[in-house]
């Protein structure tokens, strides 16, 4: 597959709604971004936020300024928009830190609560990094977490349960993984990629964490804005078909000068 220059993706990612106007209605955002702020640890994505982002206007300013997402606080319904040239500077910025990763050959750990849509992303990037001689976390063996397993495919770890792999915003599985690697002696990852509460908790926990969120997961932006995400890149997802994601992988790789 060619490699798209800036223009094109953007085009790309507006086509298949990874940016754009995105699947994910303004009242779903708005919920998600008043339910932060009321100190729902569900929607803090495993980040400690305090009495920090109490006001609800603070996280759609955070929200418009790094998602792309309507900046009027009197637009209540309707479509709501991910900017895609903030997509497309996020995703420089995390090719940035993969290209250090690759330089120095350090230790990646990558997870996803979203492997309906973004397991060949991580899974993608872990075999490009791999290549280049980065060591891949090996995530310790019978790990637990929220009632299900811990498990690692194709280098990328996620949780299942009864035979599904489980879409998740929780921190717990990998908490479950930082706590393992402790136990058993090795030392915690150089740099995670993750998503939801997979990336949040990396970074809490002070680990090196980029990542991808959608416009309803505000926590990692904010996380990025206050310097406990090192990078957090917004798109839709789970979009129509994972494909879709390709060429903005290939984008990304490129970029980060692993092709």
């Amino acid at each position: 597959m060619p490699i798209p220059n800036r223009a094109a993706l953007v085009d790309h990612l507006v086509r298949t709604r990874i940016a754009g106007e995105v699947a994910t209605p303004r009242d779903n955002n708005l919920s998600h971004y008043r339910k932060l702020a009321n100190g729902d640890r569900h929607y803090w994505l495993g980040l400690e936020l305090g009495d920090r982002w109490s006001d609800e206007q603070d996280v759609l300013a955070v929200m418009a300024e790094r998602c792309g997402v309507n900046d009027d606080p009197r637009y209540r319904v309707g479509q709501d928009t991910i900017d895609p040239e903030l997509t497309v500077d996020a995703l420089d910025r995390m090719a940035a830190r993969l290209k250090q990763a690759a330089a120095g050959r350090e230790s990646v750990l990558f997870a996803t609560g979203h492997p309906g849509g973004l397991l060949d992303v991580h899974r993608q990037i872990a075999d490009a990094l791999g290549s280049a001689g980065c060591e891949i976390v090996r995530i310790p063996s019978g790990l637990t977490a929220d009632e299900g397993m811990v498990f690692q495919f194709a280098g990328v770890a996620v949780l299942e349960r009864g035979a599904t792999l489980w879409h998740t915003h929780s921190p717990e599985p990998m908490a479950a993984i930082l706590d393992g690697l402790e136990r058993d002696g090795r030392t915690r990852p150089d740099l995670v990629v993750a998503d939801h509460g997979w990336a949040g908790c990396a970074g809490q926990r002070g680990v090196d964490a980029v990542g991808f969120a959608d416009s309803n997961d505000p926590a990692l932006f904010i996380g990025e804005a206050e310097g406990t995400v090192r990078v957090t890149v917004p798109l839709d997802d789970h979009v129509a078909d994972p494909r879709f994601y390709e060429p903005m992988t290939g984008y990304l790789l490129d970029a980060a000068g692993l092709l």
